[in-house]
């Protein structure tokens, strides 16, 4: 019975904690990033000052804060830019991708790639965003759609693969 002790069940929980603490570190690093190299390094810019606030909700330790904005104030790397993408999920549900990347190609690709898995596909421009308006905190519902089960666990695994992709920053639907 090797493998079954209090230590090892202590371990592979800490490994699946720091593994979801990781994901969330690395897109919140991108956003500081983002945010430093708009403001020029200042720390009283509201952009950079949100993006700030939440690295620290999430515990995000202040070293790797700064390194985020050094990294983003002296490196000449290729530009983050800010993508959203539309699509209609199961049930005809709308659905909002934000997607911060630097190869804006690579993320097409995942974010078809994904939806195509789930049987939805990538919708126009603006043919999507019509059901929601943005506020300080993102894109928030006008009109909800009811859906039967199925169509919840579909929807549901289709945002979670959404959220695990590293460049997803966020995901929106108007489903109630």
């Amino acid at each position: 019975m090797s493998g079954h002790n209090k230590f090892s069940k202590i371990k592979h929980q800490k490994a699946k904690n720091d593994g979801q603490k990781s994901k969330i570190f690395g897109k919140l690093v991108r956003f500081i990033t983002v945010e430093a190299k708009k403001a020029g390094g200042n720390l009283k810019s509201p952009g950079l000052a949100l993006a700030i606030e939440k690295a620290k909700k999430e515990n995000m330790p202040n070293d790797t804060i700064d390194r985020a904005i050094k990294k983003a104030t002296t490196d000449n790397s290729a530009a983050m830019e800010n993508i959203l993408y539309e699509s209609y999920g199961p049930g005809g549900v709308a659905i909002l991708i934000e997607v911060l990347t630097d190869n804006r190609n690579k993320a097409a690709q995942e974010i078809k790639h994904i939806l195509a898995n789930h049987g939805s596909e990538l919708a126009a421009v603006g043919s999507a965003a019509w059901a929601f308006a943005k506020s300080h905190e993102g894109w928030t519902a006008n009109t909800t759609m009811p859906l039967e089960d199925s169509d919840i666990t579909t929807l549901g695994a289709l945002v979670e693969e959404l959220e695990e992709n590293e460049e997803v920053q966020n995901v929106f639907t108007n489903a109630e």
